[in-house]
C-alpha cells in the first residue's frame, strides 16, 4: 500500500467505530459460503453462463456473496469472510474471495479476513503482508499460541498499514475449555494469561482516537461469564464476538463483551444471515428470497442488539 494512502486514512478502529455509528449496528456479516448453501437457481445460472466448472464455482460463490452484501450494505458495517471456505475450492474459491473483498470495500464495508493465522518470524511476516497488504483486508484474526515471536510481525504490519488484528482469547466452540480453561501455577486460566499477553503486546501498537487498541480479542458469546471477566481484563481491546445465532448465543449473551457505553464489541453472524432464506418459514426456502430474507434477519438482529444495548447501558 502506498505510504501516502496509509498516512491519509484513519486507523481501523476509528473507521470501524464510524461505520458502526453510521449503521447503528455492531454487527459483522460472516461470509462463509459452501456450494450446498447456495440457491439452486444461482448455481444453475452460473453453470449455464460459464465456460468451465471452475469459472462456475468462482462466479456462483461471488454472486452469492454479492447478493448478501447488497442486501445489508446500508445496515451492516463490516463483513468477515472465513478464508477456509474459499481455500476449499482452490483457485476458483480464492478468485471469488478476491472479488468479494474488492466488492465489499467498494460498497463501503470494512473487511475482516478470518484466517486465524500464526507462525514465527519471516513466515508470520509473510502472512501479515499477504492479508493486510496484498489482499488489503482491513483486519485479520490471529492465533497467539506461538507467543510473541508469532504475533510481533502481525503487529508491525498492522501498525504500518493502520490495520486491525483480532487475537483468539476465548473461542465460542464447545471444546474451547479443553485448553483454554487449564489452570496455570499462578492460578490464572490459560485464556486469562492470553488476555494479559494481549494487553502487553498491544502497547506495541498506537491507540485509536477512541482509546481502543488496534489489537483486539476474539471472545465467544457462548461463554458470557468468561466474557464479562475478559471485558474488565481487556478494557482497551475491541472484541470480536462469534457465537450469535446458529451457535446458540443471544443478543443478551453478547452484551458481556460491550463496555458500559455500549461500545467496544462487534457481533458476528454467519449462517443465521446467509441461510435465512431457508430457515425463516416466511420465505418458504425460495431461492429468490436470498437477499430479502438476509436483510429481514439482519434488521431483526440489529433491533435485538439495540434493545439489549439500551438495557445494558441503562
Amino acid at each position: 500500500m502506498a505510504e501516502q494512502e496509509t498516512a491519509a486514512r484513519p486507523d481501523f478502529i476509528s473507521r470501524l467505530e464510524a461505520a458502526v455509528s453510521r449503521c447503528q449496528n455492531p454487527t459483522v456479516l460472516g461470509l462463509d459460503p459452501k456450494l450446498e448453501y447456495l440457491p439452486a437457481s444461482l448455481l444453475q445460472k452460473a453453470r449455464a453462463d460459464c465456460a468451465s466448472p471452475e469459472e462456475a464455482v468462482e462466479t456462483a460463490l461471488f454472486e452469492f456473496n454479492r447478493s448478501l452484501i447488497d442486501a445489508v450494505k446500508d445496515i451492516i458495517p463490516c463483513v468477515k469472510p472465513q478464508l477456509a471456505y474459499y481455500e476449499l475450492y482452490g483457485l476458483p474459491g480464492l478468485k471469488a474471495l478476491e472479488r468479494t473483498i474488492k466488492y465489499a470495500r467498494q460498497q463501503g464495508l470494512l473487511v475482516i479476513a478470518d484466517g486465524k493465522r500464526n507462525d514465527i518470524g519471516s513466515t508470520s511476516a509473510a502472512y501479515a503482508r499477504a492479508w493486510l497488504d496484498q489482499w488489503d483486508a482491513d483486519a485479520l484474526t490471529v492465533n497467539a499460541y506461538l507467543g510473541q515471536d508469532g504475533i510481533k510481525p502481525f503487529i508491525e504490519t498492522a501498525g504500518a498499514e493502520g490495520k486491525g488484528l483480532f487475537m483468539l482469547v476465548r473461542t465460542s466452540n464447545p471444546s474451547a475449555a479443553d485448553l483454554q480453561d487449564l489452570q496455570l501455577a499462578d492460578g490464572r486460566r490459560l485464556y486469562e494469561a492470553v488476555a494479559d499477553l494481549l494487553n502487553q503486546w498491544s502497547d506495541m501498537l498506537p491507540r485509536a482516537q477512541s482509546g481502543y487498541n488496534l489489537l483486539g480479542a476474539v471472545v465467544g458469546a457462548t461463554w458470557p461469564q468468561q466474557a464479562r471477566q475478559l471485558r474488565l481484563r481487556l478494557p482497551r481491546a475491541y472484541i470480536l464476538v462469534p457465537g450469535y445465532g446458529a451457535q446458540g448465543a443471544t443478543a443478551q449473551d453478547c452484551m458481556a463483551s460491550f463496555d458500559r457505553q455500549g461500545r467496544g464489541a462487534l457481533v458476528n453472524a454467519s449462517r443465521s444471515l446467509m441461510l435465512a432464506y431457508r430457515r425463516d418459514p416466511a420465505f418458504e426456502g425460495k431461492d429468490e428470497a436470498l437477499a430479502e430474507a438476509c436483510r429481514a434477519e439482519a434488521m431483526r438482529m440489529r433491533s435485538s442488539l439495540q434493545a439489549a444495548l439500551e438495557n445494558h447501558c441503562g
